[in-house]
Formats: C-alpha cells, structure tokens, sequence
C-alpha cells in the first residue's frame, strides 16, 4: 500500500525539493562548508521568529527544548508558572517537576482558552521565574491568547515568558520580540514541513542572562554552551546535517511564499475545514479559539475513528484520532505545513462519502 498523504499534526508532509535536500553529500560539523550552511540559516530564522535574537538549532524534538527552557530559565528554589489546557501543557509541566523545578499550575478545561486575567491572578502570588505556556494546544486544536498573555506577563519584570510554538510557528504570525518572549520554540515536523528530527528557539538576551544564574543547566540543552558555538556558527554537538540542508531548502521555499501569504493560507484552511466540520459534527475548541493549524473535532456522531482511517488509507490519506483520553471522542484534521486547498477538499469528500 502507497504511502498516505498526511493530514495529522506532524509528522506533515514534506515537498520533494525539501526531502531531496537531504540527501546531499555530507560535509564535517567543524568544516568551513557547515558554518558557511550553518551562517546562512540565521538571518531568515530571525526572520520567521520575528526576532533580532539568535534562534537555537537543537538535533531533539520540542519536548528537548521544553526542557531547555526549564532548565536554563527557572533558578534553584525559584516557581515556574505552567498554564495547562491540554496534553502538551500538560507534559511541559511534568518536564519541569522532572528536572527539579517547583512547578505551580493554572489550568482551564480541555477545549478552553487560558485567560489573560488567569495568570494575572496567580502572577499576584508571586514570585515567578517564569510562565510557560503551549500557544497552539494540539491536543484540543485551540489557539491561547499569547499576545493579551503576554502583556499581563510584561508586568512582572523578572518573570520569563516561555512559550510553545510547537505546532503555530511558520502557520500563524508569531512577534517574539513585540510580544516580550524570552523563549519561543518549535519542531521541524509540524507547520514548518520539514521532516521530524531538529528543534529551533529563539532565545532573547534576557534568558541568557537568567541562564547565567542557574548552576546545574544540564549538558546538552545548556542556552549558554549553545551561545558560544553560535559565535562560531556551530552547533555543541553534531547535528542532525541532513535536516539542516532541508532547512535551509524550506526557509527558501517559505520566504519565497511569504509569511503574509503563509499565515492566510493556513488562515483560509482552517476556515474552510471549521466549517465543514460545524456542519457535520461539532468543534472542540472554544469558540474565538480555534487553532489556524489543526482541528479536532468532536466525534457527536459517534463514528469509529479507526474504521474512518482505514477507508482514508485507502485513498492514500490519513487524519489523527483524538489525543490521549480524548481518543473516539474527537478526531483531528491538521491544515498546517505546505497544504493545499485542494488536497483539503479532496480529503473532506472522502469523509463525506464515509459519513454518507
């Protein structure tokens, strides 16, 4: 059986010029070649981070700088602010309790946004280190109100703002250096359509500073070890050079769209695919939430989700069930990465035709 088409939140498909990419010759890590690769990176990440910081290249997933942030951001006996609203909130919470971190919750329901006036309320109880927050929860496809969060955040000087851009960086206008985020990371595999394997985070001067206050930063993920090889153009240790050329390949093709032109695409998608789904079940997300990168669904008319894409994988496509418990409750629909509206219509006919 072919391969299918992807419309799941990641891995997402990946355009034949990016995965040609890696298959270039490989060149040293410490060779002028890389740093030449490595050095031309730059410029167009700050770009689409929207920041006039360095942006991180990490060989992990997102859940690595997850870590990263925790570790490099909160200080021995200091909290760190974790809103929580889903299962990416969630794990980022238990990342830092893992790493030693007091960790103090604030949470909504699954399916609701996390309100401004919420971590107004806890950022009373202070002191913070740090609030982190999942922007795009895929677990629920809803959208928290990171710029109105960020400005109750810019109240508290010495609170660090991390935020998740997992699955909206590169889907959905990000301003990291306007909104007064200190760590803004994300993953390959999602709304950048890069094959999975690297992690990127702009990292602003400010959590540099804090990270220089933290004794036990970890090795792999230490902000202030990955700031002196930058000064090189290198990486602390070697990366994943394959997925650098598809980076480099994608940034290209990206720019070449135009983040503008991007960010109304995935705007137009996920209209088109909330619609769709209004008229025929119902969403999960709360209303003035939705996420522009991927939907999920509440199943109301009880299909089996499985059976659904086992017909899909017939046509060579493939959607997501729900996210851990909300498994046959919802399903989930990703319009992220270099999707296509036609590709979207031609997969809503064929849940049409098996929901018929």
């Amino acid at each position: 059986m072919a391969v299918p088409r992807l419309f799941i939140p990641g891995p997402t498909q990946v355009h034949p010029d990016v995965l040609a990419a890696l298959s270039q010759p490989q060149i040293g890590h410490r060779t002028p070649e890389f740093a030449d690769l490595f050095a031309q990176l730059q410029p167009r990440l700050r770009r689409l981070f929207a920041t006039r910081h360095r942006v991180y290249v990490s060989t992990s997933s997102g859940t690595g700088l997850q870590e990263a942030a925790s570790r490099n951001c909160v200080r021995e006996g200091r909290r760190i602010l974790h809103a929580v609203n889903g299962a990416f909130g969630q794990r980022w919470a238990e990342v830092s309790r893992a790493n030693g971190k007091e960790v103090v919750v604030v949470e909504a329901p699954w399916g609701k946004a996390i309100r401004p006036d919420q971590i107004a309320e806890a950022l009373r109880d202070g002191p913070f280190d740090a609030v982190a927050l999942i922007h795009n929860e895929t677990s629920t496809g809803l959208l928290n109100p990171l710029p109105e969060i960020a400005q109750v955040v810019a109240d508290y000087p010495e609170t660090l703002l991390l935020v998740d851009a997992v699955s909206s960086l590169g889907g959905t206008p990000i301003e990291v250096d306007r909104w007064g985020i200190d760590v803004c990371l994300t993953s390959s595999q999602k709304a950048l359509a890069l094959p999975a394997g690297i992690a990127l985070a702009a990292v602003s001067d400010r959590a540099l500073a804090r990270a220089k206050e933290v004794a036990h930063r970890g090795y792999y993920f230490d902000f202030l070890v990955f700031e002196k090889y930058l000064a090189r153009n290198q990486t602390p240790a070697t990366p994943a050079i394959p997925h650098l050329f598809a980076l480099d390949r994608q940034l290209d093709r990206i720019l070449a769209e135009g983040l503008e032109a991007r960010f109304a695409r995935h705007a137009a998608l996920a209209r088109r695919v909330q619609e769709w789904a209004r008229q025929r079940f119902a969403l999960f997300a709360e209303a003035g939430y939705e996420s522009p990168t991927v939907t999920a669904i509440t199943n109301t008319r009880r299909i089996d989700v499985e059976a659904l894409n086992r017909f899909l994988r017939l046509h060579g496509m493939l959607i997501s069930n729900g996210y851990g418990r909300l498994k046959g409750q919802t399903f989930r629909i990703a319009h992220m990465g270099d999707v296509t509206q036609g590709e979207i219509e031609a997969l809503l006919e064929r849940i049409d035709a098996f929901i018929a």
